[in-house]
């Protein structure tokens, strides 16, 4: 075994590798960017390494630097762990021709699954179920046309290097096709740098089940599955482990098939053979198909380990120094279930838009395991992937579980940026997923419910408007004013755009009676603990004239200056602004031309995604302020339509 660990990662998987490596007694060295200098990884580390500028293609991609420092450190071995470089051979084989050991598969297993078209035929030969549809070479339009209408309708057309849900377009109808094969060879192209894509049977009530892998480059074993059916626009959002409603037969026939899939390679390492599945009649032997296959350590293996008892970051470091394969298939159970969440800095009212800012404050109930990599402090960089955390939970049985996950994501507090956090509250209480409905459309079926804001309770604002006015503090609060008049403080608070005038009336040291809108609430003090309404007060953060009440998810508010209000006017609509900062990939609009709202103005890439900037109205545009190519920030002007006729 190796005596010294680098992992070539950042954020909560560079956190989570060392917990295991520190457990075998290695030492660890990381790596990071000139954005990471002060990141959690970094601290965490025995010893860290600078590798380059803030964007991933300066730092986290070029792997000759990594190389360099695991030589530098006396580093045996490096992990990968997820994205960036985790499933290019190129990188495999270099960091093997340094003397180094790469904790994965080999180069040539990576290989084998890296494009799905190849993927599916070798699968095909080994035995393993795969989705009809259509894998070949010929990319001619009329072509893939053709297929699909051989296929059949609803057809899947798919990136052949994707992923992230990249490159792929739902087609319900003939008469769409073109338009959806030119948008999804356009956008693999930008992504992948390769258009080609493959056309797939749609099934029309999908599952999405994965099976955990693991071998030693000669044999494998399964630990079961997990189900990721619960995504949003491709991406997962919830997982869990076991599947619901999975017979002892089918996972039986689900493991058996990702082991020959794993064998078939000469896999060696952490892998998850993906399945889709047809939940339109129940979990069948016959109702499942070879997806893809990630050749590398997955987002959501905690839920396994939950269920297995299994570190499977152990067990790569372990093989990957030479040993057998710890258990045997035989030896291999699973103990009750498990959920995981992830908790992103997203603005989700705005389309699940990423979000960047500082975390002020960060703290997750002891009921949970928070996988992170960022602290109270910490900023969110548009350089990387705003995850801020995953949040597993294990329990007896999966109704147990679901209680537990509910609960702790109501006990999680996040101030100074927004967060998906109560989407996914309303996801861990939603009737349906508590019964067992797990197919990928349930999101985008109730997506109103499960993103609509929560009644602001009065108690919720009183809490505020206390805070906000320095009342909250210790006894003596009241001294200074006369005692013959009524204590009184009028307060403008701003929730969500919304305008909240408050007053709030002092009755004593511990007794405030508040107004807010549409009620009167008490506040009473007992053993210096406030309560709102005879309510406990919810906790709260508070920072530069905002406060975040910790109810509801967490909910913030502002204090407003009634005579700096009307300087909040802004622009009346006739600016085009970048929501967050990013790059113009391009602009679609010129001076003098006319558009009609919503209309395409110019395309932003950030956060590892591209985002349609359009029109909010018809008009004219009056001025293009930035081209393609550009950095800009955060509220920069864009485009300047021309005012409005009165």
């Amino acid at each position: 075994m190796f005596d010294t660990l680098l992992i070539a990662n950042r954020g909560e998987i560079a956190c989570r590798v060392m917990r295991s490596a520190r457990a075998l007694g290695l030492r660890t060295v990381a790596v990071y960017s000139e954005a990471d200098a002060g990141a959690q990884h970094v601290a965490e580390a025995d010893m860290a390494v600078s590798i380059g500028g803030a964007a991933p293609s300066e730092s986290y991609l070029k792997g000759e630097r990594i190389i360099e420092a695991a030589l530098a450190t006396g580093a045996g071995a490096i992990h990968p762990g997820y994205g960036f470089l985790s499933e290019n051979p190129e990188f495999v084989e270099a960091v093997e021709a340094a003397g180094l050991i790469f904790v994965g598969p080999s180069a040539r297993a990576i290989r084998a699954m890296g494009l799905k078209d190849a993927a599916k035929r070798l699968m095909d030969e080994a035995g393993v179920p795969v989705v009809p549809g259509y894998l070949g070479e010929d990319q001619d339009p009329a072509r893939l046309a053709r297929e699909a209408e051989a296929i059949g309708y609803p057809v899947l057309i798919k990136a052949v290097a994707g992923g992230g849900g990249k490159g792929m377009r739902l087609v319900e109808s003939a008469a769409d096709f073109a338009t959806a094969l030119e948008g999804a060879k356009a956008e693999a192209r930008g992504a992948f740098g390769n258009e080609a894509v493959l056309i797939e049977k749609f099934i029309t009530a999908p599952r999405h089940i994965e099976v955990q892998v693991f071998g030693d480059g000669d044999k494998a074993v399964h630990l079961f599955e997990r189900d990721c059916s619960l995504q949003r626009r491709h991406q997962k959002v919830i997982e869990e482990a076991p599947a619901p409603g999975m017979g002892e037969q089918m996972r039986a026939a689900m493991g058996a098939a990702a082991v020959r899939a794993a064998e078939a390679i000469g896999y060696k390492g952490a892998g998850t053979v993906e399945f889709i599945v047809d939940g339109s009649e129940g979990l069948r032997p016959d109702g499942f198909w070879f997806m893809e296959m990630n050749t590398r350590l997955q987002v959501e293996h905690p839920v396994t380990e939950a269920i297995t008892g299994v570190d499977l970051v152990e067990w790569q470091l372990r093989v990957a120094g030479g040993e057998p394969l710890p258990l045997a298939q035989e030896e291999l159970s699973i103990t009750g279930h498990a959920f995981e969440a992830r908790l992103y800095a997203e603005d989700v009212p705005a389309g699940f838009l990423p979000a960047t800012g500082r975390l002020s404050h960060l703290e997750f109930p002891p009921s949970l395991r928070s996988d992170s990599g960022v602290r109270s402090g910490d900023v969110i960089s548009p350089h990387y992937d705003p995850m801020i955390a995953k949040l597993i939970v294990h329990g007896p049985s999966r109704a147990a579980a679901l209680r537990k996950l509910a609960q702790g994501l109501r006990q999680t507090r996040v101030a100074g940026t927004v967060t998906n956090l109560s989407f996914l509250g309303a996801l861990a209480e939603h009737p349906g997923f508590a019964a067992g409905e797990v197919d990928t459309g349930l999101i985008g079926r109730d997506l109103e419910a499960l993103v609509a804001e929560p009644e602001l309770a009065a108690q919720v604002v009183a809490e505020a408007a206390l805070v906000l006015a320095g009342l909250d503090g210790a006894s003596g609060w009241e001294s200074g004013f006369t005692l013959w008049a009524p204590l009184a403080r009028t307060l403008l608070l701003r929730h969500e755009g919304e305008d909240l005038a408050c007053v709030l009336r002092a009755k004593g040291p511990d007794l405030v009676e508040i107004d807010v809108p549409g009620a009167t609430v008490l506040a009473e003090r007992f053993g210096g603990r406030w309560r709102f309404g005879g309510r406990p007060a919810a906790g709260h953060f508070r920072e530069d004239g905002h406060v975040t009440v910790f109810a509801h998810y967490g909910l913030r508010f502002e204090l407003i200056d009634p005579l700096a209000r009307a300087a909040d006017a802004g622009a009346g609509g006739n600016l085009v602004e970048a929501p967050m900062p990013g790059k113009v990939v391009a602009v679609f609009a010129e001076a003098g031309a006319q558009v009609t709202a919503g209309d395409r103005l110019a395309l932003l890439e950030a956060m590892k995604m591209e985002h349609t900037l359009r029109a909010s109205r018809d008009g004219t545009v009056a001025e293009v302020l930035v081209e393609a190519g550009a950095q800009v920030e955060a509220g920069a002007a864009l485009i300047r339509l021309e005012e409005e006729d009165a």
